[in-house]
């Protein structure tokens, strides 16, 4: 197998920019949330692309799988936890909304990446 080449994967810019947005929103967090919600939230969503980039250096499609599935496990951890931000109040329904959808998206992407690969094997 080939080793991929995270930077140029569109998963993990994505995965990129889900970290970017989750630094700016927290910040308007309370301080009770600080080493709470807050830490939970950007330790899922480093986790996204980490685990895509650590994926691509393994020297096997069964390893890069493994990782894929824990980057995708880390999308619907933060989403639950976006959820529970909203549901506190601490983020305002179209940023939720614009963050739900995007946080959507990603597992549709990391699938279909892990499908492409099924397909080359």
């Amino acid at each position: 197998m080939g080793r991929h080449n995270f930077k140029k994967l569109k998963i993990w810019e994505e995965g990129m920019r889900i970290v970017d947005e989750t630094y700016n929103f927290i910040r308007n967090f309370p301080d009770i949330e600080k080493y709470n919600l807050a830490s939970q939230l950007v330790r899922c969503a480093v986790s996204i692309p980490s685990n895509i980039a650590e994926g691509t250096s393994k020297s096997s499609q069964r390893h890069l799988k493994s990782y894929l599935e824990t980057s995708l496990g880390s999308t619907f951890e933060w989403e639950t936890q976006l959820t529970i931000a909203y549901r506190r109040n601490y983020i305002e329904k179209n940023q939720f909304l614009h963050l739900t959808n995007k946080i959507e998206q990603l597992p549709k992407m990391i699938s279909g990446f892990q499908n492409g690969l099924d397909s080359k094997s």
